[in-house]
């Protein structure tokens, strides 16, 4: 069975007259007579008998007619639908969040104010490329060759967050520190599965020292309350965590060894219209870049 002679089958079904059929399909009668017959031939019954000059369904014909108007008609919607999906595709960005997640967040929310017609789709996968924009973590970033072109990188220090209460009164008057002179100290750190804490426990690992971590967390805002609250120290991205509480906490900063990070924004042109993605991209890197002149 042919599409084709489907649908002049249920034409013919619907007028139940080979000439207006035919007048109605812009084709020959005889055309239409051989594909029906053709559709017959392959069905194995027949679909049509005559009754005077017209013609009329058989039983078979019937059925089949009942089958097919429901399939067609799905088949007559799909490049309507497949036209809404391309549509919902390109209003909606994956962004797959792997470092500086509540920045981001406020970012979207930002944006958001004047794109109400965009959708946010947030996921972390480690290693995946189903993303629109991906924003992730490195000591050092180097750009291979394939995305040089399509990412932004943005570098911010790593400090170390003392609380300010009587308990931590020997770095009250420390602009700076090395890791070492805080080897004793207990650690609030994120969980071992963030990326963030991998960095953070290599510049401990550099530095000669095993940080003893009494609480972890995979919220960041934990992590800064619990330094707050004088439980112990941690480390502190530069603008990506905001800033501190002036009066229960103080950012110091690592001369040995130096620390830092880079934030690396990638983006993938997956869309069949990447407009918004393109837009999205270079409005997170102008907040990442404001941001970061707000601390400095």
């Amino acid at each position: 069975m042919e599409l084709q002679q489907l649908r002049y089958f249920l034409d013919a079904a619907e007028t139940q007259h080979i000439t207006e059929s035919a007048e109605r399909l812009h084709i020959a009668q005889p055309a239409l007579s051989q594909a029906i017959h053709r559709l017959e031939d392959s069905v194995g019954v027949p679909l049509f008998m005559s009754k005077g000059r017209n013609i009329i369904l058989t039983e078979y014909g019937k059925y089949l007619k009942d089958k097919l108007i429901p399939i067609i008609t799905e088949l007559d919607n799909l490049p309507k639908q497949l036209r809404e999906m391309a549509v919902l595709e390109n209003e909606t960005l994956r962004l797959n969040v792997l470092a500086a997640s509540e920045l981001v967040a406020e970012a979207v929310i930002e944006y958001k104010y004047n794109r109400k017609d965009l959708n946010f789709k947030f996921m972390q996968s480690r290693g995946g490329e189903e993303y629109d924009i991906e924003i992730t973590t490195e000591i050092t970033h180097r750009a291979d060759s394939e995305k040089r072109n399509n990412n932004f990188i943005c570098s911010e220090k790593i400090y170390l967050a003392v609380p300010k209460g009587e308990k931590y009164k020997r770095f009250s008057e420390r602009n700076t520190i090395s890791l070492r002179d805080a080897a004793e100290e207990d650690f609030i750190s994120l969980a071992g599965v963030k990326q963030f804490r991998y960095i953070c426990d290599k510049y401990c690992f550099q530095a000669g020292i095993r940080p003893r971590v009494i609480f972890e967390s995979d919220n960041s805002d934990t992590v800064k309350n619990m330094i707050a609250a004088e439980l112990g120290v941690g480390f502190w991205p530069e603008f990506t965590w905001g800033a501190t509480d002036s009066e229960r906490v103080r950012l110091i900063e690592i001369y040995e060894p130096r620390c830092s990070r880079d934030i690396i924004v990638n983006y993938n042109l997956n869309k069949t219209d990447n407009r918004n993605v393109l837009d999205f991209f270079d409005f997170l890197k102008e907040f990442f870049i404001r941001k970061k002149r707000e601390t400095e």
